[in-house]
């Protein structure tokens, strides 16, 4: 399992469109890729659970990946969060 905090640097935080663009990055990969927030764990394949977060520019999610290729998965949702990846 890989576990890393990251702060938000999306400019308008985790809203509809980001959180669409953040459940097709995590769905990409086998592991499960979660985020947790404020003592709340939720499943980042699923937009509905995503926007239950409510999470804004600045907070800090810790992201959490296990399965094969749960490194890469880390990796890129990091990336997205940060802002390092463009959002289509």
């Amino acid at each position: 399992m890989v576990e890393k905090s990251v702060e938000i640097q999306l400019e308008s935080g985790l809203e509809a469109r980001p959180v669409a663009v953040l459940v097709q990055v995590a769905s990409q990969f086998k592991s499960s890729v979660y985020l947790e927030a404020e003592g709340r764990k939720v499943n980042a394949k699923s937009i509905m659970g995503m926007m239950t977060l409510g999470l804004n520019t600045g907070e800090t999610v810790k992201v959490l990946c296990d399965g094969d290729d749960e490194e890469t998965a880390a990796e890129n949702i990091e990336n997205f969060l940060s802002g390092k990846m463009q959002s289509a």
